[in-house]
């Protein structure tokens, strides 16, 4: 279980430099009041920020950082999981981003993008569309369960369930199973010129045989000559085995470096897309002294401070995209290369093909030579150890490629297994039904009697007490609200019962300064009280002189001199 203790932030939105702090866990129920524009939501922007490096309104990251201020823009949380506590610090201007374990932070040597991967499925085991379904529901541009497309409602309920292991069990196997299809390949290619070596050697035997000691010498010089040509193929193929053997490990790098190449192209583009517009803005200060939107005069400091900041920058660009260009070209290098390298192999491999249609074209002829010679028994010998190799060698082909064949089987089962109708699906059959009755029960609860169900495939079916069918879309703002509060109590109640994404933080967003009448309001309250104490309920709501007295704490936000302020009032 995940236990949110504090979270505290500055500079973020039009909280101004001072820390605004609140603990999420003194309270089990806190209502959150105050008027339009006073910051009474940033907690859910700066919970999410912190968590998953994206706001939970439809706002920009630029436009988080006060507009006074301009810099130190900074969100810490703390929380803990079972017994282990952390800490997540994330700030903009500058970027900051650490993550501390009992104190201790945590290896950053890891790209930022890795470290934020470590956080969202080592740590809370939730990413931001999860997290969102269990611990909040919005108001205006929250993305309630039922709006969601089939894979993210499948993403919401592997996370909930705790199987997205499965899904990265899957991604990993996909690599695997690549390189045995690929050995695959190359063992039916060796085996099927291994059993062709065997075939012609048994038939050359079997007519060296039957030869008659009769043929003439000229024969007899064919046949040698047969004989050293089929040997120097021998050498030639064995030599040219040899070689594709060396260049094919190489030739494996080439998607990669295919890979690797588009992605530096991308990079280069982005480098001189922000190269250009700081351009354009160093320009914009030397060429103006005045707004052109406020037509206030540009302070001279500010404009040298301006063009400073940003000339640098553009020098910062061109050194990266040289240096990603230097990158680029090595990359391209590499692929021409490696693509030559392909075209060698591929060429080695119709020689050896022509070469074997060589071979065979030459045992056939001695084969007919043979036929009216006398049977030399010291060549015949020497034809019988070879066939006595050929077979050996065969042997071991037939069992390697069994080997092989059999882990492309089992490959086979495991993945599938792993795929959506495997493991994962007999685990959601399970706790489906599970889910339908909490639903449903939590709609009964609301006055809402409606049959809800949801299938194996997460798609809805929503009966009446008629038995009309209905749809999501066809029910009212307030039918809506009370589905997806019914979800999002279902959610948390099967997070607790995995142990998965269970957490003690609830957070409503004007759910009750929407659709919902007095009823249901009483309604939702019984349910939000019986959550029971390991739950702390946060409640963002207009609504504070009907709402005070149903809540243990009461948070109100005001402006003052553009600057968002909180205070909390102990004794509602």
């Amino acid at each position: 279980m995940i236990t949110f203790e504090k979270i505290r932030w500055k500079n973020f939105l039009s909280t101004g430099q001072q820390f605004t702090e609140l603990n999420l866990n003194d309270s089990s129920s806190t209502l959150i009041i105050g008027s339009n524009g006073a910051g009474k939501s940033t907690i859910l922007d700066a919970l999410c920020f912190v968590l998953f490096n994206k706001p939970f309104r439809k706002v920009s990251k630029s436009q988080l950082i006060n507009s006074v201020n301009e810099k130190d823009t900074l969100v810490e949380v703390e929380f803990l999981v079972g017994t282990v506590k952390y800490k997540v610090v994330r700030g903009m201007k500058p970027n900051v981003f650490e993550i501390y374990r009992n104190t201790e932070l945590v290896d950053q040597d890891a790209a930022q993008k890795d470290y934020q991967k470590f956080l969202e499925q080592s740590v809370l085991k939730l990413n931001y569309k999860s997290f969102t379904q269990v611990v909040i529901l919005g108001s205006s541009t929250f993305i309630p369960f039922m709006q969601l497309g089939a894979s993210h409602r499948r993403e919401v309920i592997e996370d909930i369930l705790d199987i997205q292991i499965f899904s990265q069990m899957n991604f990993l196997l996909k690599e695997r199973v690549r390189d045995i299809k690929e050995e695959q390949r190359q063992c039916e290619y060796e085996l099927e010129i291994a059993l062709q070596k065997v075939n012609m050697q048994r038939k050359n035997i079997e007519n060296l045989e039957k030869v008659d000691q009769e043929h003439t010498a000229i024969a007899q010089d064919k046949f040698k000559d047969n004989e050293d040509r089929v040997k120097e193929i021998k050498l030639k193929v064995k030599s040219l085995d040899k070689e594709i053997s060396e260049i094919t490990p190489r030739i494996l790098l080439l998607d990669r470096s295919i890979e690797k190449h588009e992605k530096y192209k991308v990079m280069r583009t982005k480098l001189h897309s922000k190269k250009e517009n700081a351009t354009k803005d160093i320009k914009f200060f030397e060429e103006n002294d005045t707004c052109p939107v406020c037509t206030q005069t540009i302070d001279s400091d500010l404009k040298t401070e301006k063009i400073g900041s940003l000339s640098s920058k553009v020098d910062e660009f061109k050194v990266a995209h040289s240096q990603i260009t230097e990158h680029i070209h090595t990359i391209s290098d590499e692929v021409r290369e490696l693509r030559a390298q392909a075209e060698v192999v591929n060429g080695y491999r119709y020689e050896i093909q022509a070469l074997t249609k060589e071979e065979v074209k030459l045992l056939k002829e001695n084969t007919s030579i043979m036929t009216g010679m006398g049977s030399d028994s010291t060549s015949l010998e020497s034809e019988r150890q070879d066939l006595v190799r050929f077979e050996h060698k065969l042997g071991e082909k037939e069992e390697f490629c069994a080997n092989v064949n059999k882990q492309g089987d089992n490959l086979k089962t495991v993945t599938t297994l792993l795929r959506d109708g495997g493991i994962k699906t007999k685990i959601v059959s399970k706790f489906i039904p599970i889910i339908n009755q909490k639903i449903n029960k939590y709609l009964t609860s609301m006055d809402f009697y409606v049959n809800f169900t949801l299938d194996e495939n997460f798609n809805e079916k929503i009966l009446s007490r008629f038995r009309d069918d209905f749809s999501y879309a066809s029910f009212s703002e307030g039918e809506k609200q009370k589905i997806d509060l019914a979800l999002l109590f279902t959610w948390r109640e099967i997070a607790k019962m995995k142990n998965s994404a269970s957490t003690n933080l609830l957070i409503l967003d004007e759910v009750f300064d929407s659709s919902l009448d007095q009823g249901s309001t009483d309604e939702l309250m019984k349910i939000l009280r019986g959550l029971g104490k390991d739950a702390n309920l946060f409640v963002i709501s207009h609504k504070g002189d009907i709402l005070l007295d149903k809540f243990d704490r009461l948070v109100s936000f005001e402006k003052q001199s553009d600057f968002s302020l909180m205070k909390i009032h102990d004794d509602t």
